[in-house]
């Protein structure tokens, strides 16, 4: 494998084609043939020889879900990695799939008002503050003082 010049450009890999699904609101003629997918399928990636891996550090999109296997797709995609080898041009950085931390949830139901409730939530320091009863105490309140209590917490109230 050649090592590419610096001036060699980065150049994305062809985009894959597949067919259209024909939806019964076209009455069994699809608008268009072809259409742009998500990524090439691990079968088209298998016939050139890479593993999945390898395909996302060239930066090809992969699609796991995809069954299908098109020649069109895998001579375009061959075609690419030739330049690539030749150094004609760059792939693109790698399209590793990103990794998204998602906090579990905690399954904790509203318990402001006892005393266990409270240092839970940590409102043993805010008193009641932060509980229905005080809102609703504070609004009945502003109303008897005929207070606007919604403006407090709009933009350009008074």
């Amino acid at each position: 494998m050649n090592v590419a010049s610096k001036d060699a450009p980065r150049v994305p890999p062809p985009p894959p084609i597949v067919k259209t699904p024909t939806l019964i609101r076209h009455h069994g003629v699809s608008p268009r043939p072809y259409k742009v997918a998500r990524g090439y399928s691990i079968a088209e990636v298998k016939k050139l020889g890479l593993s999945v891996i390898e395909a996302r550090k060239l930066g090809i999109y992969v699609d796991e879900r995809r069954k299908t296997c098109y020649e069109e797709n895998v001579k375009r995609l061959s075609e690419w990695i030739e330049k690539v080898k030749r150094g004609e041009i760059l792939p693109p950085p790698p399209t590793l799939p990103k990794v998204i931390k998602v906090k579990p949830k905690k399954r904790r139901v509203f318990r402001g008002l006892t005393s266990a409730g409270r240092k839970m939530r940590g409102l043993v320091s805010v008193k009641l503050r932060e509980t229905h009863k005080y809102k609703w105490k504070r609004k009945q309140k502003e109303r008897e003082l005929k207070k606007r209590h919604e403006a407090k917490r709009a933009k350009g109230g008074h």
